[in-house]
């Protein structure tokens, strides 16, 4: 790859916040290493207080002058290295929000697997008790960052997918480039397999026929609309904001031949217009922000034809928690995985009937060890363009949500929906499970008994 291939100037102003002048970062090294000192006293007591924050994860703290403090009560599982008083303070302040910072900048290390450590910590906070500070971070009330106008929208969401698709393309699916999670209903399934299954997947909750029109909310690179076209002989109409993933969808549909059959829009989802059999939202919902589910239930009955049916999927939570400050500052801006409960306030204001539920954070386990793999494979690639810090922050980011997933914190919902009063389905569910297209005309539902009989 090119240095500096396909790089905007407003990549480089997302990505100078990254950057680092390593002259400058040696001199601010070398003022901290003269005035951390020795471990003092209150030094120990601020590792084992952070530590009894975490739950005791069986984490080892080696601190700057090397000295080792163990777990009290639990094996030693992993190490962190601090390398600096003011890297302590900051870990012990806000650990959530500045371990990340820290990671990025070297000033704290981890010896072992990233992910294995990030689970350890997650597992130790589930099992502790929940304090006054633990339930108030389960206030559903959206934060302030989430409260932003239509144009910061596309200004956050092109913050992290308009990086480059060359940054994208070294460690997503080779054949889609689907930033979503993948499905691996056969042991052994590669990620290009897995992504195509998970199409195929969406394709037949949705029943799609061929002839019938469909809308996308948030397309990505555009993989989902060539297959729908493709594979199942539906229009597609696809919006989108970021301009990168456009160029690229653009690009592959003149490769693909199905001009006719996929548009591409560059717009916001409020803007969709039309009437469409079908609506499908990949991996957008995060960015909507919770406060305009409802806006976003309007969109849908606009759009959606009289015996319409859509289909969302959304990273998700067991119950709501705000997203974590470090993420939103460097990978998600404005971000929000809702609880089901809070995306099921998309659906009742306009009646839509919810049809099936499925949770696939195993699935999403293994789509994050496919992509994971594959980072670290590329990562002096990535830190040879972008920088270190840049690299560390990704590598963190992926390593953190693989914990997350494995350990429950995080959910991958798939909510299939329609308009109220659609009795054209099918008998059973075992017509997700078939390999390929829905074959043949849908299976008629029971009829709506009348009032006493």
């Amino acid at each position: 790859m090119a240095q500096g291939q396909d790089i905007s100037r407003r990549e480089v102003e997302r990505l100078d916040r990254y950057r680092v002048d390593r002259q400058v970062d040696r001199q601010v090294d070398r003022q901290w290493e003269a005035r951390t000192g020795a471990v003092t006293p209150l030094d120990r007591m601020l590792v084992r207080l952070a530590l009894a924050r975490l739950g005791d994860p069986g984490c080892a703290v080696v601190l700057w002058d090397g000295e080792e403090l163990s777990p009290p009560r639990a094996p030693v599982r992993f190490r962190v290295t601090v390398k600096s008083r003011r890297a302590l303070l900051g870990l012990c302040w806000d650990a959530a929000s500045r371990f990340g910072d820290l990671y990025g900048r070297r000033e704290v290390e981890v010896e072992g697997d990233l992910a294995n450590a990030m689970a350890e910590v997650n597992r130790s906070l589930t099992a502790r008790p929940a304090g006054f500070f633990g339930r108030l971070g389960r206030s559903s009330i959206p934060p302030l960052w989430e409260r932003y106008a239509r144009a910061e929208d596309a200004t956050r969401v092109r913050q992290h997918y308009d990086l480059g698709n060359d940054f994208y393309r070294l460690w997503l699916d080779r054949d889609t480039m689907q930033y979503t999670c993948a499905y691996y209903p056969v042991p052994g399934m590669c990620l290009e397999e897995a992504q195509r299954a998970k199409a195929h997947y969406l394709c037949r909750k949705l029943r799609l026929r061929p002839g019938e029109t469909v809308v996308e909310a948030g397309c990505g690179w555009g993989g989902l609309a060539f297959l729908m076209a493709r594979h199942y002989g539906v229009k597609v109409t696809a919006y989108n904001v970021s301009k990168e993933q456009l160029a690229h969808a653009r690009t592959r549909l003149e490769e693909e031949g199905l001009e006719a059959e996929v548009t591409f829009i560059e717009d916001d989802y409020r803007n969709i217009r039309g009437r469409y059999d079908a609506f499908v939202s990949i991996g957008m919902l995060e960015h909507v922000g919770k406060h305009r589910y409802a806006a976003l239930g309007d969109v849908i009955g606009r759009c959606l034809a009289p015996n319409g049916r859509g289909l969302i999927q959304c990273i998700g939570r067991n119950a709501p928690v705000p997203m974590n400050g470090w993420a939103q500052r460097h990978i998600f801006p404005g971000a929000y995985p809702p609880s089901l409960r809070e995306l099921l306030e998309v659906f009742e204001p306009h009646g839509f009937s919810v049809l099936d539920v499925e949770n696939l954070r195993p699935h999403y386990v293994k789509t994050l060890h496919d992509w994971l793999s594959r980072y670290e494979t590329h990562a002096e690639a990535v830190q040879g363009r972008y920088g270190e810090v840049f690299m560390r922050t990704w590598l963190l980011y992926l390593s953190a949500s693989l914990a997350a997933f494995e350990t429950g914190w995080l959910q991958l919902f798939q909510v299939l929906f329609s308009r109220p009063g659609n009795n054209d389905l099918p008998a059973s569910r075992g017509y997700l499970y078939e390999s390929g297209p829905v074959p043949g005309p849908p299976v008629s539902g029971v009829a709506v008994s009348k009032v006493g009989e």
